[in-house]
């Protein structure tokens, strides 16, 4: 803000005096009306995009400390998604419209078991009786499944059940989009009266294709190393060593370790092995028989295929806005160790109330994600589509500048004023409705 923005000269403050303390201060002021400042915002949200509260997303992120962080007991250790497991983690979770703006947040242990979790952030949101929930496999254990049924919730959810099937003669086309197109099979479940539906990607499909010829391979190679080494000097040839290192590799390569037979022949006369032979043989009802297939179940079962499977999309949305609150706006890494400025304390000390620092780190990144989504749904709808960091790379060329004229008089003027926007910036600003000339010219003589 001091250095590389010109927002203190459009909105009139000096940022050049400001400490970085002053601004760990507003945070903290921020946070302590978390609850309020996020129900304003989504009711004007709801207000301005007529948004309708049929549909509730949920997911869990997390993002990492600097440093040890062992003043604050939720910095703990567990799963990254940054691949940072090294570092102590907190854990964000997310409840999301269809539209993609946060209704509620929470902050939870960095080692928090992702099922045990949607209670405390669905219970006191108010949403109505029959509310659509979606959310993936982590999330959707059987008890919080029968939370939902029980509290007159209805849920779409990616089933964890391990068995794939799909037959494309009984299924729909719901995407047709020449090499993403998706077809849906539909199977209710007489058991349970649960909607099941088998969804085959094109394009997932070739992910996994791709990830199961490359363990393979690797699977395979490694046997093959290990087998000619039977026959050379200095190499491992004892049985049970070699059932050891085969032991090793399966559990290495787990994922293509399961779809081959592996025979590992013993020499009669010695301890040694006399040869190792595999063939692959698919398991069935698996990735490597079914590639790109996943299940999805629901309790909703007067929506057909199509409508159920592009609610299950919108979940994909949620991947986004984690990928824009950490990577955009700055999210990761926390560089506050201390408790109270993650979690939020409020004392009173002899009858006069005080506040604590308390972290606005999360929080801000979430308040500016406000206001990006805001803008980006009002771009959307003028036609353009550009990321959060496109917008800022269309945008960030045009800037404040002094031009400086020596007079005849003698005197010297200062002119200091926008530079002209270039086209892309001008469409921007026209389909949000504001000048593309921002900020007053500003004369000064000398």
């Amino acid at each position: 803000m001091q250095q590389r923005s010109g927002l203190g000269e459009l909105i009139g403050y000096d940022y050049e005096a400001m400490g970085l303390e002053r601004l760990y201060q507003a945070s903290d002021m921020l946070w302590q009306h978390r609850e309020a400042l996020q129900a304003h915002l989504y009711g004007e949200e709801r207000s301005l995009f007529d948004l309708e509260e049929t549909v509730t997303l949920y997911d869990l992120t997390n993002t990492f400390f600097e440093g040890a962080a062992t003043a604050n007991p939720k910095a703990t250790y567990g799963r990254s998604k940054e691949k940072r497991s090294d570092c102590p983690l907190v854990t964000l979770g997310l409840v999301l419209d269809s539209s993609g703006f946060p209704r509620k947040s929470e902050i939870f242990s960095g080692n928090a078991a992702e099922a045990k979790t949607l209670e405390a952030m669905l219970a006191g949101l108010g949403a109505e009786e029959g509310t659509i929930v979606v959310m993936d496999a982590g999330i959707a254990s059987e008890d919080n499944i029968q939370w939902l049924i029980d509290h007159g919730y209805r849920y779409l959810v990616v089933s964890r059940k391990r068995k794939r099937d799909f037959d494309a003669n009984e299924a729909v086309t719901v995407k047709n989009t020449p090499g993403q197109s998706v077809q849906v099979q539909r199977i209710v479940n007489e058991q349970t009266g649960e909607v099941e539906l088998y969804c085959h990607s094109e394009m997932r499909e070739k992910k996994e294709q791709a990830m199961q010829d490359r363990f393979a391979e690797r699977f395979e190679t490694a046997l093959q190393s290990l087998s000619n080494g039977l026959h050379k000097k200095g190499t491992t040839k004892r049985h049970e060593k070699v059932l050891e290192r085969i032991g090793r590799l399966k559990e290495k390569y787990a994922r293509a370790a399961q779809h081959y037979e592996i025979k590992v022949i013993p020499d009669p006369g010695t301890d040694k092995t006399q040869s190792i032979h595999w063939k692959r043989k698919e398991k069935p009802n698996t990735q490597a028989t079914h590639p790109g297939v996943y299940c999805l179940r629901a309790n909703i079962d007067d929506w057909d295929e199509e409508r159920l499977w592009k609610t299950y999309i919108m979940l994909t949305d949620l991947e986004a806005v984690f990928r824009s609150l950490k990577s955009e706006l700055g999210m990761r890494p926390i560089y506050h160790h201390k408790e109270e400025r993650v979690s939020g304390i409020c004392s009173c000390n002899t009858g006069i109330q005080y506040i604590l620092y308390i972290s606005g780190h999360i929080f801000i990144t979430l308040l500016a994600y406000h206001l990006v989504h805001t803008l980006r749904l009002q771009l959307k709808a003028g036609g353009i589509h550009d990321s959060w960091q496109t917008l800022r790379c269309k945008m960030e060329n045009q800037q404040r500048v002094t031009a400086v004229f020596q007079c005849k008089s003698g005197k010297t003027v200062h002119l200091r004023k926008s530079t002209r926007a270039e086209p892309e910036q001008k469409q921007i600003y026209d389909v949000l409705g504001v000048t593309s000339q921002p900020g007053c010219s500003h004369k000064t003589w000398v």
